[in-house]
């Protein structure tokens, strides 16, 4: 690796505290980090740092920097349903609100607006990758690569017709096109999204495992997200739905299981096995009632398990570090074990974790020379963070991504001092009051 003096270096930033989450536990102080480029170059003393020439020199005294985080599961644009249904069990917010909301009003724009206000709240929130499932899919990619965001998308796949295609056949079509068209992007990767075991039947599912096995492509799904999506497949197939993809071959390094609450251990035990990563989303599984996952058990077991937001309609918000203490909070009461989840792990779950899922852990989720410039800092010198004994702790159990004050992907600054730096606040604010006043009216 070369030494930071023999090359360019673009900025040089001077934090109070470095928290680079590999290795684990560690917390730098008096360090800086290098960036030339898109890359971390060197993370150095500061005093070795102050020797050095930099175009940009970013003085952070009261702040903490640490990897960007990876939220690896939601529905962006869903940021335009927010709110819209609250407090309906799962099936009733699906079937009788959200789904007939979306025939209505999904279209390009709808997921053009709506995916770049998600973008807005998780720049502003600390989040520089997320993982997307969603209609349109063309249109999520071309907002994320406007506003310099990194993203993996999982073009959905579902048996029935909607706003985006016809069926299964077509979804492939047109997904596969969308990961031939972004094959070389460096900000984007795409997936395939089958929507959920009770919604993709069988032909489709061993397609998709076929495709992606040739294709080495990520696969991710809501898979036994409640005890009653296990009972219909147990009373209609005699099998679970972990079973099921097991057989079909879809239970790979590849597979991203989301929700992952009604579980057995027969059914950690399968997930071990193939070593699939699951999906942790915590604040929505509260909201609908859906479960609980038991993340220390799978932790326990050998299982990665990433953290996601899931979309704005069934949170409400998008904001990683809520879920983080969500995360951390729940994982103790589900134990039993005051212990389980401490603020480190928790901290791995929404950064390294979660890029381990997306298969994009060689380059983001830790702060490491060579990989990728995505960092955020996060301002910790208000009152409510006074005093401050532990960092780590600090931002899991006491912080919000209100605080982040710095977002950089790829070495590009998207967020400064609170300001994005590509998107326009004002008019994406009215857009989503344009589209509310829409389906407001309508729904009346």
């Amino acid at each position: 690796m070369p030494q930071p003096h023999d090359e360019r270096i673009d900025t040089l930033i001077f934090p109070r505290w470095l928290i680079p989450v590999e290795p684990v536990g560690r917390v730098l102080t008096d360090h800086a980090l290098a960036i030339a480029g898109d890359r971390i170059q060197a993370i150095l003393p500061a005093v070795e740092a102050r020797r050095l020439q930099a175009a940009r020199v970013v003085e952070l005294p009261h702040h903490a920097v640490l990897p960007g985080l990876v939220n690896a599961h939601g529905h962006a644009a869903m940021t335009l349903l927010r709110g819209f249904a609250d407090d309906h069990p799962l099936q009733s917010w699906l079937n009788e609100h959200i789904w007939p909301a979306e025939g209505r009003w999904v279209s390009e724009a709808f997921v053009r607006d709506g995916t770049l206000l998600a973008i807005a709240e998780m720049l502003r929130s600390g989040t520089t990758c997320f993982a997307d499932m969603y209609f349109f899919p063309e249109q999520a990619a071309q907002a994320a690569l406007e506003t310099g965001i990194r993203a993996q998308l999982h073009f959905p796949i579902i048996e029935f017709a909607n706003a985006w295609g016809s069926g299964p056949d077509d979804f492939l079509r047109k997904g596969l096109q969308l990961r031939d068209d972004y094959k070389h992007s460096a900000l984007l990767s795409v997936g395939f999204g089958p929507h959920a075991p009770y919604t993709v039947g069988d032909a489709a599912l061993t397609r998709i495992a076929t495709l992606a096995a040739e294709l080495d492509a990520p696969v991710q799904m809501h898979v036994h997200e409640t005890q009653h999506e296990v009972d219909e497949a147990l009373a209609q197939h005699g099998e679970r739905p972990l079973a099921r993809l097991d057989r079909l071959g879809l239970l790979t390094p590849r597979m991203q299981c989301v929700h992952a609450t009604a579980l057995n251990d027969e059914d950690i035990e399968r997930l071990a096995r193939n070593n699939c990563h699951v999906v942790h989303c915590p604040e929505s599984n509260l909201k609908l009632a859906s479960g609980f996952c038991p993340v220390q058990k799978l932790i326990d077991a050998g299982i990665n398990v990433a953290l996601g937001t899931d979309g704005a309609a069934s949170n409400n918000d998008l904001d990683l570090f809520g879920e983080l203490r969500i995360a951390a909070l729940l994982a103790k009461a589900v134990s039993g074990d005051a212990s389980s989840l401490p603020a480190h792990a928790a901290l791995e779950m929404a950064t390294i974790n979660s890029a381990r899922a997306l298969g994009l852990d060689d380059k983001i989720g830790s702060l490491r020379a060579g990989k990728c410039a995505d960092l955020i800092a996060i301002d910790l010198s208000e009152i409510e963070n006074q005093p401050l004994h532990n960092p780590v702790s600090q931002l899991v159990y006491s912080n919000g991504g209100s605080r982040v004050s710095h977002a950089w992907v790829n070495g590009k600054l998207l967020l400064d001092n609170r300001q994005t730096t590509t998107l326009n606040l004002h008019e994406l604010s009215e857009r989503a009051q344009r589209w509310q006043q829409q389906i407001g009216q309508r729904e009346e």
